[in-house]
């Protein structure tokens, strides 16, 4: 197969907002690559295990009791346990779910965690109408297209939650793909889920779970909204560069050539990096550096003095936070000194890492004050790259180390024993258990998923066999 060369990439004196229309209306599944069908597999995968995982955050149970009263409905199912409800409110628990231990995969470029919110909301959609698997893997193509290549145009920083916000536009993009609807049917799409995005980064700077509560609530809206073009409702069309358009209203300055330059020539899927480690990305390239160095001279813990790290302004605005003795989970997973802390400590970062009696250890605790962040020369408000780490070890020698790539991004990927490892460690923390056959069949229905008839097959292997 060959990739589809998306004729609004060509188009100079294209808008935004026609350019991603023609893009979607001209790319079939039987033009996808290769590459880029094997990359969507490979983060479904991914994206579906740290939703099995995500299973077992206490806040869920609060958000399935809430849910109960708005509505009923046996259109979808969540993801572990198996409850069915309203196709949106599925979608909802499970992009909370994905979300809500930082551990799923982020575009690096356009700062977007991507998978969250698209794959909530159109496995949810492709269950209720009963999709077949081509259908999801081209609306998921298409969906992170959409999602990261608006993302990837900002050159200013973060304020409102792009990962929800752009990813809504993904899953309105990729909800029409999958149904195939017409050229002014997925504008009105577009156009509707816009006038509903949702989220700030205030949750973020204060540590909170709407963060994560922010993927499910911009992953419903957006699937109402396809609902809605489809019944013929109307929405504002110039949703991109309009005076009230996002490019405008939700960030300070952006550059259209990174949509132009990328779209119909590249699939953003094969540009996602992995998470390794269940924290903020802005947190991954000091444990990366740190793990490296450990490997390479056989020190531990007791012979830290002091951790140095320099780094792009995001990394500081997301991770250079406090460390506290009362801190919650989702507190310490953007809080550099612990994160470090954990990696040096046991050698890795895990989710019993963000549990009551890790985060109240006084040993961890101090160790996690010994790491302070500097900023670096790096201009850029959305870098997530360079880091420098060095160390000071007890008794004056120093070590360091420079990521130019912080591993799991697509310069530095995950082999393929590394991902079904983490594959492994989060089906393994899931609050219903699994067998070695259960999740052998569920990697097995996605590597087969251009074959599957009806996507409700998938998701019933999400589903643990004590709650099917």
């Amino acid at each position: 197969m060959t990739s589809a060369m998306s004729s609004a990439a060509s188009t100079v004196n294209s808008s935004a907002i026609d350019a991603i229309l023609d893009h979607l209306t001209s790319v079939t599944y039987e033009r996808l690559p290769d590459s880029s069908i094997l990359a969507a597999k490979v983060f479904l995968k991914d994206s579906f295990a740290v939703a099995l995982s995500g299973s077992r955050v206490p806040t869920v149970a609060a958000v399935k009791q809430a849910v109960q009263g708005w509505g009923q409905g046996q259109q979808a199912q969540v993801w572990a346990t198996g409850e069915w409800l309203p196709a949106g409110n599925a979608a909802l628990i499970n992009g909370f779910q994905i979300h809500n231990q930082e551990w799923d995969a982020v575009h690096e470029k356009a700062v977007v965690h991507p998978m969250a919110t698209i794959v909530s909301a159109l496995v949810a959609y492709a269950q209720q109408h009963e999709l077949t698997g081509k259908q999801l893997l081209l609306g998921l193509i298409l969906a992170v297209d959409v999602a990261t290549l608006i993302g990837s145009c900002v050159t200013s920083g973060l304020r409102f939650f792009r990962p929800a916000c752009c990813g809504a536009l993904g899953v309105a993009a990729g909800i029409s793909a999958m149904l195939g609807l017409s050229r002014e049917q997925t504008h009105q799409a577009l156009g509707i889920a816009y006038s509903q995005l949702s989220g700030t980064m205030q949750a973020h700077v204060e540590g909170s779970p709407m963060l994560a509560m922010q993927i499910g609530i911009n992953a419903r809206a957006a699937m109402h909204a396809v609902d809605l073009a489809r019944a013929g409702f109307t929405g504002p069309k110039d949703i991109l560069e309009g005076p009230f358009g996002y490019f405008k209203l939700y960030e300070q300055s952006y550059q259209l050539s990174e949509l132009f330059d990328r779209l119909g020539r590249q699939h953003q899927i094969e540009q996602i990096s992995h998470k390794p480690y269940p924290t903020g990305r802005a947190g991954h390239g000091a444990v990366d550096a740190i793990l490296t160095l450990q490997q390479q001279h056989r020190f531990s813990a007791a012979d830290i003095e002091q951790i140095y790290i320099t780094a792009p302004p995001l990394i500081l605005r997301l991770v250079d936070r406090p460390v506290r003795a009362d801190m919650d989970s989702s507190y310490a997973k953007l809080c550099q000194g612990y994160i470090a802390a954990c990696a040096l400590l046991h050698g890795q970062v895990s989710v019993t890492d963000f549990d009551e009696a890790a985060l109240r250890d006084s040993e961890r605790l101090a160790l996690a004050n010994r790491v302070s962040m500097a900023l670096s020369d790096c201009s850029d408000p959305n870098a997530l790259a360079p880091i420098d780490v060095k160390l000071r070890l007890k008794g004056g020698s120093e070590l360091g180390l420079f990521l130019p790539a912080v591993l799991g991004h697509p310069q530095r990927p995950l082999s393929p024993d590394q991902q079904q490892q983490k594959f492994l460690a989060a089906v393994a923390s899931c609050v219903v258990p699994y067998s070695p056959q259960d999740w052998q069949q569920l990697i097995n229905a996605i590597d087969q998923l251009e074959q599957l008839a009806n996507s409700s097959d998938l998701v019933s292997l999400l589903i643990s066999p004590t709650h099917r």
